[in-house]
């Protein structure tokens, strides 16, 4: 007999369908030799601090570093049922192996080892690993059931991963809530990523838009100059080319291609389903959970976007179900062969539709997952076809001794464009003129515009920032995933001598805060640089009063701020927030940014509110 244990219910009861375990009991099934049963994500957690030492539930700064000797994992109340039933089930006689069925990554892998090993067992573990819930992906894991000793290196490195989140987390949260005087929330991945929201709304503030000119004729087809910064330069140049004719100087046309992009990983999809239908990461991801436990897509949580060699035989059928989702023509040449690289799989494949998703009924399916599972199609269907095809003209005109350009762009083959969902306004074409050719001018006129600053993030650009962090300054043979979730893979097999990924994070964070101070010293637009980031064991002690709430207001309006950037001109010395996670601005732009008390308030997108006292 073998015990199944899979991470919910829902794929518990799949599981169980194609196993031919029907009998239902209290927290399992049972049949066909098999028993399966189910987590409810993750049964056990690691302790609070009081569990090791009860006078840590109090908060004090001579009680840290908490660095717990050993760590111990508690089972919750609500979930202790079913953790007492999975730890009968595996004392059972007639169990001889365990199989691990959470989901194929490393968090599954830790859901699984944490009950196994709460629960006292010792008898032989057997991993399921599958990227599809399709029934026949279940049979064939089965028939391909690993050692579970080969996954031991994925468990220690999840381990390590909920460890150090625990020791920031703990550690840096008190640290900074007491420093400040109010409950400051301090993660890993959080506080890197709030930098680079904090960096990016400082340029936007600190920039100050400059205006430029340009000269265009009209001669049959737009031609422009290049930018200039003087009205009167822009205007001497129209005046002369006045009822004048132009000739041609060069016309240059060349026949370009732009390759299909490659399949969708975890990462590619939220940010074009945030960009494209306005979803947050997190529903994205929710919607292709709920998708694969339907059989319609396959494993979400992948850094991969390619598939297997092995796969290039069922590419077309594949092709055909994602067509018959986005109710389109297949392409005319599936290129089946340029989506599959086993070299550039890690644990799992990209995401595709499953072949079950031909035959589903689309009006039956919520709108997100509709919507998520097209846009998951189209990428497969992009990533399939062949190259988008093109010819550039760009054509150089003379006039009054001064140089115009125009630019010109033809379709010559759609290729993969034609699944774009937003279609790119295209460049007009341009009429066919030879060298010397002489056109005569209909109008001239002179073009005003100003530079833009940076763009908000959104969580598509914020997701690519995140993903890009730091790699313009790292060698290109280092292995670099930037700020979130490394690949599983990686982590598993080996280890960094820079320590552990928290550890490594820290460091970037800490490199791209002095990189902000570099960068935000040298402007001299309208604020000044002057908060430089500090390590947390030099920064000033807490202030002795500052603003807490709206209710004792009035009280601290009469008493002095003496917060840490006291004696800095021009840095606001009150708080903000950016939405539930309370910060003074002398911690977030510690960073090197600065701003001045007039502009504190500008960062609507970030929902700050007005400062209590300014």
């Amino acid at each position: 007999m073998r015990l199944v244990i899979a991470e919910k219910p829902s794929v518990a009861q799949s599981i169980a369908a194609v196993l031919g375990a029907k009998s239902r009991h209290d927290g399992y099934l049972e049949g066909g030799g098999y028993i399966v049963s189910w987590c409810f994500g993750h049964l056990a957690e690691l302790a609070d601090a009081a569990v090791y030492n009860a006078d840590d539930a109090k908060w004090t700064l001579a009680a840290l570093p908490i660095i717990p000797t050993s760590f111990r994992f508690i089972v919750r109340s609500e979930k202790q049922k079913q953790f007492d039933i999975l730890r009968e089930l595996m004392r059972r006689e007639d169990v001889a192996e365990v199989v691990n069925a959470c989901d194929a990554g490393r968090e599954g892998e830790l859901i699984f080892r944490t009950v196994y090993c709460l629960a006292g067992c010792s008898k032989p573990i057997l991993r399921l690993w599958i990227s599809s819930m399709e029934d026949d992906a279940i049979r064939s894991g089965f028939q391909q059931l690993k050692s579970g000793r080969d996954y031991d290196g994925l468990h220690q490195s999840a381990l390590c991963r909920a460890k150090a989140d625990w020791l920031v987390g703990i550690n840096a949260t008190r640290y900074f809530s007491l420093t400040y005087g109010r409950t400051l929330n301090i993660g890993r991945v959080m506080s890197p990523t709030l930098a680079l929201l904090v960096q990016r709304e400082a340029e936007i503030s600190a920039f100050v838009a400059e205006p430029f000119y340009t000269v265009q004729l009209d001669c049959g087809f737009p031609a422009a100059t290049d930018r200039m910064k003087d009205r009167k330069d822009a205007d001497a140049i129209a005046n002369a080319c006045k009822g004048k004719a132009v000739t041609v100087k060069s016309v240059e046309r060349k026949e370009k291609s732009e390759k299909a992009p490659a399949l969708y990983d975890l990462t590619s999809l939220q940010r074009d389903a945030n960009r494209v239908l306005g979803y947050t990461s997190q529903q994205t991801l929710d919607y292709l959970q709920a998708l694969y436990e339907k059989k319609l897509c396959t494993y979400p949580r992948t850094d991969s976007r390619f598939l297997t060699d092995d796969m290039e035989g069922s590419v077309p059928g594949l092709v055909a179900a994602a067509a018959a989702v986005c109710g389109m023509e297949k392409p005319p040449t599936i290129c089946a062969k340029q989506v599959c690289s086993s070299k550039k799989v890690t644990d799992h494949h990209a995401i595709v539709p499953t072949i079950s998703a031909e035959k589903v009924d689309m009006a039956s399916l919520p709108l997100g997952e509709r919507e998520v599972l097209k846009l998951a199609a189209r990428g497969l269907l992009r990533a399939v076809d062949e190259p988008h095809r093109y010819a550039e003209t760009v054509i150089t005109v003379d006039c009054a001794g001064q140089s115009f350009t125009a630019k010109g762009k033809t379709v010559l083959a759609p290729g993969w464009k034609r699944y774009e969902q937003e279609q790119a306004e295209a460049a007009s074409a341009l009429p066919v003129v030879t060298e010397q050719q002489t056109l005569s001018v209909s109008a001239a006129s002179v073009k005003t515009g100003k530079t833009t600053p940076p763009k908000h993030f959104t969580e598509d650009t914020l997701l690519a920032a995140m993903e890009n962090a730091g790699k313009e300054d790292m060698p290109d043979d280092a292995e670099r995933k930037g700020i979130g979730t490394p690949p599983v893979a990686r982590c598993a097999r080996r280890s960094s001598p820079e320590g552990s990924a928290p550890t490594r994070l820290l460091k970037l964070a800490r490199w791209r805060w002095g990189v902000v101070e570099d960068q935000m010293a040298a402007r001299q637009h309208r604020w000044k640089a002057a908060a430089l980031w500090q390590p947390p064991w030099r920064v000033a002690q807490r202030p002795k009063s500052h603003p807490r709430s709206p209710s004792r207001r009035k009280r601290n309006r009469a008493q002095s701020h003496n917060c840490c950037l006291v004696n800095r001109p021009g840095i606001c010395p009150h708080y903000t927030h950016i939405h539930s996670h309370l910060m003074p601005l002398s911690l977030l732009f510690r960073s090197g940014v600065g701003v001045r008390e007039a502009d504190c308030h500008r960062a609507s997108s970030l929902c700050w509110p007005r400062c209590p006292s300014c």
